[in-house]
């Protein structure tokens, strides 16, 4: 089965229907809906088996809905739907959407891209080592490992039992025949078989790899089974090194087998899965069994959980394990039924191509380990509160800097820095960038065109843009910054301590910072305060004003090109701003509608708008030419 292209997807509810009408057309067939908001906003995407049915739920009064479904349904202003053959379809559409948009009222599990992999690279005679990049197509990937020891050891324990090469030589059967490589001192020592001047052929080291990746799996037994088979046919066949290079083989494996903790006998390989949550937070642990042992175990943590109930968070846990995952089991315990179990079960079976069943532990089986998997679930829950407050207590030096150099109240969490930038007057703008903790946080970062200023008045721009900011702040009650800067002078410092003044805002710290000299101007002082070069609170304002200036400067850029592209284009008659959007978007530029021929234009404008055009640009090529 393939999975559904997400950048084919093409909205089928007509947006020139309101929403009760759309819920009135509803389908009754597989697919996936998105709620969206007034402005556009995705707010929710699920996939139901019977549209029509599912999406209605969420607007009848009389079914019960939890405080996050009633605040989502609030703000639904649009839906829309993507109709998918199969149920399974549906799911797998669901979780890619999920995934690339982020929905609000959606369970997302946080990306963990910091765990690392053991992969077993694609190539005629593999490597095995360590990365923290998944690359599609470079390989099998085994992990992620968030216990790096137990990870090492696994990796340490195949490079010793196992001849892998170690070199990055880019071995085919061409370039192993004209002998391009020479084998290096792992040949010597015993640590490859030398695939690099064909001392071992690559069906031998395929099978090698093979061993390889059934360790890394877990399938530990059935690789000393299999060595025992070879070490007694080649002691029968009086090959005794060979046989004592394989009894050596299994006494390394028998140590990597009892280092694993058995939690049972039984030789049938699952996962298990537990969840626990508190607030808007969740954690789902995943105890990978094989042949009897915990091989590894993993931890998620969910954002935007609020609400959600347990069979939520565990569908939204198995999609992204499993969506991934190349090492299915055939059974997969889990604490409490998940939501759409049977379209996980087909999904998850579609992709291992043998059954897969998803149950609930039975009382008093698997009892221990399932209580195991939870208590892991809660400690790594706690441990995330942990962190957040240690976080949260806790200050960059670089701020704590700030604070004592400009002998500020309190520590300036919050920086935000505010820049005018224009060309001779013209198109002026400004930019107000946010530092939280000595990090930009581009999320909050505004742009502003000035309105109330005419001409080069950088002083004036600076007050405006300074009250449009707290003015809105008063308004909405919104935070206000631990401190404020401004790109400049006493000049740009005075005009904008004047609008607090006004606003009654005399308690807010603000400081300018000149670009010459790289002088701060605090208020009240004279003079002003020179920093060493080498300060940490110097370089952090630097940091902050000079990220200032370059989101103004490129917001000024854009204003300009917008202003001079189209200015021409305006200028002809019959040439709207609409068609001038057309034209730039086909032609690339006004040269390019200059140069385009009359059959080109009228495809886009029409015949006689083209001619427009076309007599426009030869009048103004003439009156140039007789200018000259």
């Amino acid at each position: 089965m393939t999975e559904p292209d997400v950048r084919q997807i093409i909205s089928l509810a007509p947006t020139d229907l309101s929403l009760s009408e759309k819920l009135d057309s509803l389908p009754t067939r597989p697919g996936v809906y998105q709620f969206r908001s007034a402005d556009g906003k995705t707010l929710y995407i699920g996939k139901a088996a019977n549209l029509r049915s599912r999406v209605r739920q969420y607007f009848h009064k009389s079914l019960a809905a939890g405080p996050r479904i009633q605040a989502m349904v609030a703000k639904i202003a649009d839906v829309e739907l993507i109709m998918t053959d199969t149920e399974v379809e549906a799911l797998i559409l669901e979780s890619n959407l999920i995934k690339q948009l982020r929905p609000r009222y959606n369970v997302v599990l946080k990306d963990d891209k910091g765990y690392p992999y053991i992969i077993v690279t694609k190539e005629p005679f593999p490597r095995v080592f360590v990365t923290r990049r998944r690359i599609p197509g470079a390989g099998r990937y085994f992990g992620p490992y968030t216990d790096v020891t137990t990870m090492r050891f696994a990796l340490k324990t195949i490079r010793g039992i196992f001849l892998v090469r170690s070199c990055n030589f880019e071995m085919y059967a061409e370039t192993i025949a004209a002998r391009k490589f020479k084998v290096c001192l792992d040949y010597h020592i015993k640590k490859c078989d030398g695939p690099c001047e064909g001392h071992i052929s690559q069906e031998q080291y395929g099978a090698m790899i093979r061993q390889v990746e059934a360790v890394l799996e877990g399938r530990t037994r059935q690789v000393v089974a299999g060595l025992r088979s070879d070490m007694t046919r080649a002691a029968a066949e009086l090959r005794f090194e060979d046989a004592a290079r394989l009894r050596d083989r299994i006494k390394a494996l028998d140590v990597y087998i009892e280092k694993q903790s058995v939690i049972d006998e039984s030789d049938e390989s699952r996962d298990m899965i537990a969840v626990a949550s508190r607030d808007d937070d969740a954690c789902g642990v995943l105890f990978r069994v094989r042949e009897g042992k915990v091989i590894g175990s993993r931890h998620y943590y969910i954002a935007q959980a609020e609400g959600s109930t347990g069979p939520e968070l565990l569908k939204a846990l198995l999609q992204r394990i499993y969506a991934e995952e190349e090492d299915l089991p055939a059974l997969i315990i889990t604490g409490e039924n998940p939501d759409d179990v049977a379209a996980l079960t087909d999904w998850l079976t579609t992709r291992r191509r043998t059954p897969i069943r998803i149950e609930r532990a039975p009382e008093g089986r698997w009892e221990t380990q399932m209580s195991l998997a939870r208590a892991n679930a809660q400690f790594w829950l706690d441990e995330l509160a942990v962190q957040r407050l240690k976080r949260a207590e806790s200050t960059p030096f670089m701020i704590e800097a700030v604070k004592r150099d400009l002998r500020l109240a309190a520590v300036p969490r919050r920086i935000e820095c505010i820049d005018i930038s224009n060309t001779q007057g013209t198109d002026s703008v400004a930019s107000l960038v946010v530092f939280v903790d000595g990090k930009p946080r581009r999320s909050e970062y505004r742009s502003y065109g000035i309105k109330t200023v005419e001409g080069a008045n950088d002083f004036a721009s600076m007050a405006e843009v300074v009250r449009r900011r707290f003015e809105r702040a008063l308004r909405e009650q919104t935070s206000m910054p631990d401190l404020l800067m401004v790109d400049g002078g006493r000049g740009q410092l005075s005009s904008a301590m004047q609008v607090l003044t006004d606003l009654g805002l005399t308690m807010q710290p603000i400081v300018g910072l000149a670009k010459r000299l790289e002088e701060i101007y605090l208020p009240g002082q004279a003079e002003p305060l020179l920093l060493p070069k080498t300060s940490p609170s110097l370089r952090l304002l630097q940091q902050v004003r000079d990220e200032a200036h370059r989101f103004a400067v490129a917001f000024h850029r854009k204003k300009r090109s917008k202003r001079l592209l189209q200015t021409e284009l305006d200028l002809i008659a019959g040439v709207g701003k609409k068609r001038a959007a057309e034209l730039l978007e086909v032609f690339g530029s006004v040269q390019g509608v200059k140069f385009a021929s009359s059959e080109q234009l009228a495809e886009v404008v029409g015949e006689k708008t083209a001619e427009r055009i076309a007599e426009y640009f030869t009048s103004d090529d003439q009156a140039t030419e007789s200018h000259d």
